[in-house]
């Protein structure tokens, strides 16, 4: 594996599905590089043109105009089989007739590796994903999490260049998704994998990526790390889209200070005068007692164990609060006082 330089890179790559001119770009002109060793998740919502990147690296998708490198490598005319690259899909893709020794073998003996060196890679790819025991069992045998740590296992004993995720966790429950996102991000740390990730959970993102790439329409709304992107938003689209913000219009001052109602900001980049917009995450909110800040009335209560989510009536609209003091309920009909705290607000200039 190529231990230094981009693992992935797009130059100006674009694809449009159909073969007339005017027939939509599904991805346009974007550029970017995936660092060796590193993971990068692609994010964004349906339809945004992230699955189409993950499978133009797979090569299972050519582009219309780019180009893309591999390990240094020009792999823009080059199929699936000739890039080094394995790709775990959402539906796991298991055999059902087969064990899981066999279904881990299965594309090393598809590339002609004798049996003896391909069980040896099979048992030591299992016990890299804590599947140790496992060989003989069939897929039906095995729970949603093991399904997919075979999976995972049959992935890595290819040792590719680059390893893509296509939506891994979506078929998992809540549970089993954060131990499984916390065991992909462990073993591509510990075997230093060059990673694409995709999906359309934030929270998800921000848990295994070293960098992000939201993407919006087919284009590359913003890239950096997790804490970048979510305390630093270039975008109205981004700051809506990380961390479930409510967008707000408000202004900015001759002095850059945004008001909100009654409350006052300071962002934390510069603003020119005029119209902006103040993203507020639903943990931002601080709820006192009526005459601080913004007044708000209660106009719906939810439970959830670890918080309440509260939906106010205020001068700015409805206002979603997430308050994780499960002491002191609040009823419907409180009259209350909301102010912000110092992190989950951000403020982006209105374009």
């Amino acid at each position: 594996m190529n231990a230094s330089g981009p693992g992935i890179e797009f130059r100006n790559v674009s694809k449009r599905y159909g073969s007339q001119a005017g027939a939509p770009l599904a991805v346009r002109d974007i550029s970017f590089s995936v660092p060796s060793g590193s993971l990068t998740t692609i994010l964004g919502p349906s339809g945004c043109g992230k699955t189409t990147t993950l499978r133009m690296i797979a090569g299972l998708e050519a582009p219309t105009a780019g180009q893309i490198l591999i390990a240094g490598k020009d792999v823009t005319t080059l199929g699936p089989a000739q890039r080094n690259v394995s790709m775990m899909f959402q539906s796991y893709a298991l055999f059902p007739h087969m064990d899981v020794a066999h279904n881990v073998m299965y594309g090393l003996k598809m590339s002609g590796v004798a049996r003896d060196v391909a069980r040896a890679r099979a048992t030591e790819a299992l016990r890299n994903v804590g599947l140790v025991g496992y060989d003989d069992r069939l897929p039906s045998e095995l729970s949603g999490g093991q399904q997919q740590r075979v999976a995972l296992a049959r992935a890595l004993v290819l040792e590719p260049d680059v390893l893509l995720f296509d939506e891994p966790l979506s078929n998992l429950d809540a549970r089993l998704r954060r131990e499984m996102r916390e065991e992909i991000r462990s073993l591509q740390q510990r075997l230093g994998l060059t990673v694409a990730y995709v999906t359309h959970d934030q929270s998800e993102a921000l848990a295994v990526s070293d960098h992000i790439i939201v993407m919006d329409q087919g284009t590359i709304a913003q890239r950096g790390t997790p804490q970048e992107l979510y305390e630093f938003p270039k975008s109205e689209f981004v700051a809506g889209f990380m961390g479930e913000a409510m967008l707000f219009a408000a202004r900015a001052d001759a002095a850059g200070t945004v008001s909100l109602g009654p409350l006052r900001i300071t962002p934390r980049q510069a603003m020119a005068q005029g119209a902006v917009k103040v993203a507020v995450r639903p943990e931002a909110w601080l709820i006192g007692p009526p005459g601080a800040g913004i007044a708000g009335r209660l106009a719906k209560a939810a439970y959830l164990g670890s918080n309440y989510e509260y939906v106010f009536e205020t001068e700015l609209g409805p206002v979603f609060v997430v308050s994780p003091d499960i002491s002191a309920a609040l009823a419907v009909g409180a009259d209350v006082g909301l102010s912000l705290a110092g992190h989950g607000v951000s403020v982006v200039q209105v374009s």
